[in-house]
């Protein structure tokens, strides 16, 4: 019986070591780092997170990347929502084929899309604000949040629509009153794929950004001084990106295993 475990504890064990080791790395001061190697810290030291909370550079990135992550998902699931109900109750002229194309642009890299957004934003003033980035990061959230919703929506019985109708509401009141809560598991899923992508994009926020709205991840490449890197400082801030993420996937673990039953993620 113990055998059966030993597959899935070696998987585990090679998933949490790096988190481990970055951990291991954000306690221990440069020196110890490249001069010793240990598997615990040997000079306990807190101050590479105190680096985080006090230079207005690292702490201003978190900010920075929450706003504009949370821009994202509140447009995209709000344009996602009416347009994810189009494509699984109606039938149009071309709709799959409409339908596949929001996909492609899911399927194309950022990189294709840098330069172009960077000559737009920079043209009409939008270069260096968080908006510039939540909606570079729709082209790709978007067409993720309409193939999502469009399968959660897909299973609810088109009765329920008629029923209402009957009833007398009006389709905003429907929408907002009765359907919105029978899909509340898929737009938790929705906004948990939306943050994730945003939240670790690097190409774009990087390159629509200067100094006002410059992101973590940003900020996490450009730590080279003329001593070299700051291996616990940037460790440190490796640690405290995880924990944006982590918080998120403990609130909606359970609409993300509906979200794989109905076999739509």
């Amino acid at each position: 019986m113990r055998w059966k475990w030993l597959i899935p504890g070696i998987y585990i064990f090679f998933l949490l070591l790096p988190i481990y080791w970055l951990v291991n790395m954000s306690l221990k001061t440069n020196q110890e780092i490249l001069s010793v190697f240990s598997l615990w810290p040997q000079d306990l030291t807190f101050d590479n997170y105190m680096v985080i909370f006090t230079d207005a550079s690292w702490y201003s990135g978190y900010i920075n990347s929450m706003i504009y992550v949370s821009i994202n998902v509140v447009i995209s699931v709000c344009f996602a929502l009416p347009a994810a109900y189009a494509f699984s109750r109606y039938s149009f002229v071309g709709d799959k084929h409409l339908f596949f194309w929001l996909l492609t642009n899911r399927m194309a890299p950022p990189a294709v899309f840098a330069l172009p957004f960077f000559q737009l934003y920079s043209s009409i003033g939008l270069f260096d604000t968080h908006i510039a980035v939540a909606l570079a990061h729709c082209l790709f959230n978007l067409p993720l949040a309409v193939w999502i919703l469009e399968g959660f929506m897909s299973g609810i019985p088109k009765e329920i629509d008629e029923t209402a109708f009957v009833d007398g509401y009006s389709w905003p009141r429907f929408f907002v009153k009765i359907f919105i809560p029978n899909i509340a598991s898929g737009i938790g899923v929705t906004a948990f794929f939306c943050f994730m992508f945003s939240w670790v994009e690097l190409l774009l926020a990087r390159t629509l950004t200067a100094v006002n709205a410059k992101p973590i991840s940003a900020i996490m490449t450009r730590t080279v001084s003329a001593s070299g890197l700051d291996w616990g400082v940037l460790a440190a801030a490796g640690v405290l990106t995880i924990v944006p993420g982590a918080l998120v996937i403990w609130f909606v673990r359970n609409h993300i295993a509906k979200g794989f039953a109905l076999g739509r993620v």
